[in-house]
């Protein structure tokens, strides 16, 4: 016979779970720790997943060419230039056009979520903005502080076939009035950096050195003539690439992925969202493994400490739960970035709204606790009542922790430790609350010897509840004791220091509190009392 542990019905040894009430028969003493473990999981996740779920949402306005939350709209999205018109006649020109008009997208998106993620408030904002009224021909970028203030401005250039067709364009009079602008001229990482032409690598700044060498020589051989007109020519050609030199910045987009972002949109953003996505799973992974190793490693010692389990296996259960902590982690981290930064972006002010609290790491983390209810149902191993009770408390609780994880994040703004500390409150609450409407419902049909095993159970409660106090009491009182003695000491000595009117020894027992609590003594006397006063130097307690 299988005894059911929640109402004590007498069940066939066949059971899976209890005909009475749908208890499983079989259950799992970690499953509820595990669950719970989870939840602090969820918690912990909420900065990080903030953060890197905004950063995702530079990448979808760049696709979109909307952003909802600032109620701002590109002339064109990724998706807008996609479609854009060919002439049969200059494929090659249009495509390099169009993708030069997708990095410039790209080059917005990618800078902004790297700000948002390493928490600068520097942020790049494209000049081609729908309905502005004006376009800005000098520049396509324009860049601010985390105030507002206008620290620079861009213009990028996508052109020609090579690092040295880039330089000859950029030295024309064509383009001479970005510089008399001052605008920093982003180009493709590749001409920035080098490619590869006939085995050499070449860069920009191969490209400009070499003309200015050239420039050198030709100065000098006219000078040496005396021909100050010309000299004075090639002084102005040398001062303009030194200026070009100075005034170009690397893009970090090559001009096969402006081409692919042309070609592609989708592909190349959901690269961007990816790459994000893993970091911030790869981030919070280490978080999850350090939060699961502290928690197994207590629950693990409190076992050992009862002879419940040897320290091999101990150990066995420390390394794979750190490892389970890390995988959850990663997934919460990891899905979680990329739906925070769809719903930030929602045309919907209600789902934006939901953005800001801790939904999304609450929809990984509820899939995972979900999946495990789901599959003891399909393997028989509780009811469909029982399952539909475990899905409900599963749910509440993790909406209360995604609430409260936020309100505990605000309460106490310290990245993870505010929104664990939230989120296991939240889960507590809600999880119990729900329980507790369970019992309520299910009162009336609550049979005599149902009462006195709950009544029997809150007597447990209570006394575990009393040894947890009486252990802390204890805890308080060892540690509180070496302070008392010391305060003791040092009253009775200042007690008799006023009797026998001899101030040095009061103060001494008065510096001995100080010492003990860590402060600092200014005076050990009324000799040095007396020559502190007497100084401009302020006290400070």
């Amino acid at each position: 016979m299988k005894i059911c542990k929640n109402c004590g019905f007498k069940n066939s040894d066949n059971c899976n779970f209890c005909t009475q009430c749908g208890t499983s028969l079989n259950n799992n003493p970690n499953e509820k720790k595990n669950t719970y473990q989870n939840v602090i999981l969820e918690g912990a996740a909420t900065e990080t997943v903030q953060r890197y779920g905004s950063a995702v949402k530079e990448h979808l306005i760049a696709y979109s060419g909307i952003d909802n939350e600032n109620g701002e709209q590109l002339k064109k999205g990724l998706k807008q230039i996609s479609e854009s018109k060919i002439n049969p006649e200059y494929i090659k020109q249009n495509l390099k056009q169009q993708a030069g008009f997708s990095a410039e997208n790209k080059y917005a998106a990618r800078e902004n979520a790297r700000n948002i993620i390493n928490k600068s408030g520097v942020r790049i904002h494209n000049t081609d903005i729908k309905g502005s009224g004006s376009y800005n021909e000098l520049f396509d970028h324009i860049i601010t502080d985390e105030n507002g203030i206008v620290i620079s401005e861009e213009q990028m250039k996508f052109i020609g076939n090579n690092p040295k067709e880039l330089v000859n364009k950029l030295a024309s009079k064509k383009f001479q009035k970005y510089f008399d602008a001052n605008a920093k001229i982003t180009i493709p990482k590749d001409y920035y950096e080098g490619v590869e032409i006939d085995g050499k690598q070449v860069s920009v700044f191969t490209e400009i050195d070499e003309s200015l060498k050239n420039y050198h020589k030709q100065l000098e051989k006219v000078k040496a003539n005396g021909n100050l007109e010309v000299a004075k020519k090639i002084e102005e050609k040398i001062a303009k690439y030194e200026k070009i030199r100075a005034s170009l910045k690397n893009s970090k987009i090559t001009n096969a992925e402006a081409m692919e972002a042309r070609l592609h949109p989708v592909l190349s953003t959901t690269k961007d969202i990816g790459k994000i996505s893993l970091r911030a799973g790869g981030v919070q992974a280490g978080y999850g493994a350090a939060i699961g190793f502290c928690i197994s490693i207590v629950r693990n010692s409190v076992s050992v400490a009862k002879g419940e389990k040897k320290i091999a296996d101990a150990a066995k259960s420390i390394t794979g739960d750190t490892i389970k902590s890390g995988a959850v982690s990663f997934a919460t981290g990891f899905t979680g970035s990329a739906i925070k930064g769809f719903l930030q972006n929602s045309g919907k002010t209600t789902v934006r709204q939901l953005s800001k609290t801790n939904l999304a790491s609450t929809i990984v983390t509820s899939t995972i606790e979900v999946g495990k209810t789901l599959n003891k149902y399909i393997h028989g191993e509780i009811s469909g009542v029982k399952c539909l009770e475990e899905l409900g408390e599963k749910g509440t609780g993790q909406i209360g922790a995604s609430v409260f994880a936020i309100v505990g994040q605000a309460a106490i703004p310290v990245p993870i430790v505010g929104a664990l500390i939230g989120s296991i409150v939240g889960y507590t609450i809600c999880a119990s609350c729900y329980k507790e409407t369970l019992r309520v419902l299910k009162e009336p049909h609550i049979a005599h010897e149902e009462r006195i095993r709950i009544e029997k159970e809150c007597n447990e409660i209570k006394s575990l509840l009393l040894q947890y106090r009486n252990e802390m009491q204890q805890q308080i009182n060892l540690y509180l004791s070496d302070y008392t003695e010391t305060f003791d000491n040092a009253f009775d000595q200042m007690y008799k220091a006023l009797e026998l009117n001899n101030i040095d020894n009061f103060i001494g027992g008065a510096n001995s509190i100080t010492e003990k609590l860590h402060g600092k003594v200014h005076f050990n006397n009324f000799n040095e009392f007396d020559k502190f006063m007497n100084t401009s130097e302020a006290f400070k307690l």
